[in-house]
């Protein structure tokens, strides 16, 4: 009988059932990925996008699926927006949210920082912090009333490292990382824990296009110490065991998904020990 408890328990802990999440646009790439994820861990899932027509073909899947998925329509750079968001939310899940995902992201590559305009600054600023940060605000009433909340962002490597994908695009994913230390501090009381994934390169429709650039994808791979580019899942993977019990320790984290391209500042091929050798077998003169 002890026994048996023990495994209930242990399941209990690499499970999601009864949990409620949230995740914002969850209709493609990574964030597709971790609906799906957090569903088949048995969470209720509500996920947006600004797309009604995507978002009603990915319903149609995840209820084909067995998946307990809604969804609404949503901008989330719209202050208006996501307060109705939330508002859903709390409805559906009677005001009680284990779960926020923090995964709408955009940007506007390949500009030199002094040719960036205002607008470029504030929409990407908008976009990728304010959103995530208002979310944050929002939600914290029924996070807190869950009892036990989890809250991960979806950040990026550009945002511990110089990556040549923009600099406000950057900043945004740093300050992104720091907001993530601030509430895990601010709200651990709450039993609210916070954490970000920053993924590298990852294969999604959004990055298809760069990443079938041949030179490019080469440039990528050779920094990549396991040689490749990331997927969906492996990201995905990362932000629901963050959000299970087993992970009820880990707070604050900002956790690299990157193939260890984070780690990796010069890589050289050592000279073999023979070669370190002595050479005792020089050949003798002949008489």
């Amino acid at each position: 009988m002890e026994l048996d408890s023990s495994r209930s328990r242990s399941r209990c802990r690499w499970s999601l059932q009864g949990m409620t999440a949230l995740v914002t646009g969850g209709t493609k790439g990574i964030g597709h990925a971790i609906v799906e994820e957090l569903a088949g861990l048995g969470a209720k899932v509500h996920t947006c996008s600004r797309n009604e027509k995507l978002l009603n073909e990915c319903l149609h899947e995840w209820e084909s699926k067995g998946f307990k998925v809604t969804g609404s329509t949503c901008d989330v750079s719209s202050r208006s927006n996501r307060e109705d968001l939330i508002n859903t939310v709390s409805s559906l899940f009677n005001g009680k949210l284990n779960i926020l995902i923090n995964n709408v992201g955009t940007n506007i590559g390949g500009k030199p920082t002094v040719n960036y305009t205002a607008e470029d600054f504030s929409y990407l600023m908008g976009v990728n912090f304010e959103s995530a940060y208002n979310l944050c605000q929002l939600s914290q009433p029924i996070l807190k009333a869950s009892g036990q909340g989890s809250i991960v962002f979806i950040s990026s490597l550009s945002g511990i490292l110089s990556v040549n994908v923009g600099s406000i695009y950057g900043a945004t994913k740093a300050a992104m990382n720091q907001f993530t230390k601030n509430l895990a501090c601010e709200w651990a009381k709450h039993n609210i824990r916070a954490n970000s994934v920053a993924p590298w390169f990852i294969r999604t429709p959004l990055t298809q296009l760069d990443l079938d650039h041949e030179p490019l994808l080469k440039a990528i791979t050779s920094r990549t110490p396991m040689g490749r580019v990331g997927e969906a899942e492996e990201v995905s993977s990362m932000v629901a065991f963050l959000c299970l019990p087993e992970a009820s320790y880990i707070t604050g984290q900002t956790i690299c998904v990157d193939g260890g391209t984070a780690v990796n500042a010069f890589y050289f091929p050592f000279p073999t020990i023979e070669s370190l050798q002595p050479n005792f077998e020089t050949p003798q003169d002949t008489v």
